[in-house]
Parts: C-alpha cells; sequence; structure tokens
C-alpha cells in the first residue's frame, strides 16, 4: 500500500498513528542475525511501514532491494526502500527505480545521500542528480511510486540558513513529495518549531517525526554529531552521569525516548519513525509502552499544535542517518 494513502486514511478515519521502523542492510553474518532478531521481535507490533537504508553510492543496492522483498513477502509488511544520488547517473536511478516497480517497490525515499567518505561537499557525478528534489521529480514524474523525504528540525548541516532549508523542503514537496520523515532530535521544541515554520511556508504533508532511542552515550554522540543534532545540557548531563553503566544507561534512554514520543503523539504528530539500528529492545519496550498509554487519545491533543511545555533543557516534564542528507 501506498504510504501517502495510509496516512491519509488514518487521518480521514481518526485511526492511531503511524508507527514506522527503519533499518539497515547488513554486511556481516553476526549483522544478518541482528536484523533477523530485530524483526522477529518488532513485526508483532504492527508498524505501518518499515524502511530500508541504501549505502553511499548505491554500495548495498541489491540487500536493499532484496530485505525490502524479503519484508513484504515473508511478514507482509509494507516496506519502503530509501534510493540517494550519490554516485549514481540519472540512467542508473532509472534503471534503480524500474527494478523497484519490478519487484513490487510501492514506496520510495529520494534522498539526496551524505557525500563520499573523505569529501567535504556534496558533488553529483556528471549525468548525476545535484538535489534530492530533482530525484523526487523524477520518481514521481516517471513510475508509480509514492514518494517521501527527509527534512531536518534543527536546519541541515549544508543549509545557508533555516530559512533556505524551509525553501528547499518546499520544493521537494513541489516536486512530489507526499510525505517527510525527520532527522532525529532530542528536543520536543525543535520539531514544534520546524513544523509550525514549515506550516507557515504552505507545506501541507504529512511530517512523521523519527526518533532513535539512546542506548549507548558515545554511539549516540557521534551520530548527533555526524547529523548535527543538538543533545541538550540537561540530557547529556544525565547521560554523563551513567556513561559507565550501560544498563542504565539503556534504561534512562527508553524512559527519554518514551515522554519523547508520548508527547509528540498527544500533540497530533501522524506516527513516529524509530531509528533501530537493526536492534529491536528499546524500540520494542517504547512502542509497547505507547501502545498501553494510547497518549494520541489524550483530550488536549490536536494535529500539529504546539503544547504548553517542551522536553527540552527545561526538563523531561517540559530520529537516514547516512543516506537521509540532503541539500
Amino acid at each position: 500500500m501506498r504510504i501517502s494513502e495510509l496516512l491519509a486514511e488514518r487521518a480521514r478515519s481518526g485511526g492511531p498513528p503511524a508507527f514506522s521502523f527503519e533499518f539497515f542492510p547488513p554486511k556481516t553474518e553476526a549483522g544478518e542475525q541482528n536484523l533477523r532478531e530485530a524483526l522477529a521481535a518488532l513485526v508483532p507490533l504492527a508498524p505501518a511501514f518499515v524502511s530500508v537504508t541504501y549505502g553511499a553510492g548505491g554500495s548495498t543496492r541489491e540487500r536493499t532491494l532484496a530485505i525490502v522483498s524479503q519484508i513484504k513477502r515473508e511478514h507482509g509488511l509494507e516496506a519502503m526502500a530509501h534510493l540517494t544520488c550519490v554516485g549514481a547517473t540519472v540512467e542508473e536511478l532509472r534503471a534503480v527505480l524500474e527494478e523497484m516497480a519490478r519487484t513490487g517497490i510501492e514506496n520510495v525515499l529520494a534522498l539526496r545521500g551524505d557525500p563520499p567518505g573523505g569529501q567535504g561537499r556534496f558533488v553529483p557525478v556528471p549525468g548525476g542528480l545535484e538535489h534530492a528534489s530533482e530525484l523526487v521529480a523524477l520518481a514521481r514524474s516517471e513510475y508509480a511510486f509514492a514518494v517521501g523525504a527527509a527534512c531536518f528540525p534543527e536546519t541541515h548541516i549544508d543549509a545557508e540558513s533555516a530559512e533556505a532549508d524551509i525553501a528547499h523542503l518546499a520544493e521537494k514537496v513541489a516536486a512530489g513529495a507526499e510525505f517527510l520523515i525527520t532527522q532525529l532530535f532530542f528536543d520536543n521544541a525543535a520539531y514544534f518549531d520546524f513544523l509550525a515554520r514549515a506550516r507557515a511556508a504552505g507545506i501541507t504533508v504529512p511530517i512523521i517525526p523519527g526518533v532513535m532511542p539512546i542506548t549507548q552515550v558515545g554511539q549516540i554522540e557521534r551520530m548527533a554529531a555526524l547529523c548535527g543534532a543538538r543533545i541538550p545540557e540537561e540530557l547529556h548531563r544525565e547521560l554523563q552521569a551513567r556513561a559507565e553503566q550501560p544498563e542504565a544507561v539503556l534504561d534512562f534512554g527508553v524512559a527519554y525516548a518514551t515522554l519523547q514520543c508520548a508527547q509528540l503523539l498527544a500533540a497530533g504528530a501522524p506516527g513516529i519513525h524509530f531509528y533501530t539500528l537493526n536492534r529491536s529492545p528499546a524500540t520494542r519496550a517504547i512502542l509497547s509502552a505507547l501502545k498501553l498509554a494510547r497518549p494520541w487519545e489524550q483530550a488536549g491533543a490536536a494535529g500539529g499544535q504546539t503544547p504548553a511545555g517542551g522536553l527540552s533543557e527545561g526538563g523531561c516534564g517540559q530520529a537516514r542517518i547516512g543516506d537521509r542528507a540532503l541539500a
């Protein structure tokens, strides 16, 4: 099913939020086992859809398409393939899109992608595409896919300004992006502010917040630095206080992400996209708790509205890393 139609139907019917999971193609047998175990644990939670990332320069192209097809075939889930502009000409991108269509894939997340390792800025190959909006247009104009794109609550690291970043986002939507998934963030105030600015710019498509549960201090610090996500001072202080206690970090990370997701859903977010890193325990615990608490049913919930408080430096009471970078 097309994700755009799925989101529209849930919005019309007042159905539950669209929870989704992101996986990446493993490169080792141990990694493949991790993915199998994660799928076995998470599939029973009945996600609305899952997505599978696409390595730099198409380095995981075959595995991405194979995993998407396998998830659809063996688990009966809607699965979306990521696609980037990195290292590919337009003709090569068309060939990938045609292969996706042949295998029954209906949904594509169109991304510019990160510059190859060692390059400071993105430079398209001759005959390639420079912006995600061009890839969105290609996928929508010549194929029948539902196309999504990425967005950045704290502004893309390559953007000239927050205003320019919103302008680029509007170009992606004008090119045909039907829904958006955010980069990970840890301060809900950033999402609510971004949502307000996007709506003011005339961007009306669903904007799904991406959340990455914190399970390791060093790992989340590296990922946040890579994508330009800010770790609020008080959150960072609490993590550092537990840095030598891995289990305490995991417990706190699950608690923080659960509160973060609950606030987003109570404020009307259309769903949550979990960056799983091919691991299930944290995501499973968070989503199970959310399904019990059902924060989206709170009386004060209203689509896209900012609540009185924010999960930010004021305290807890107040998500393609990798291929998700765009210009």
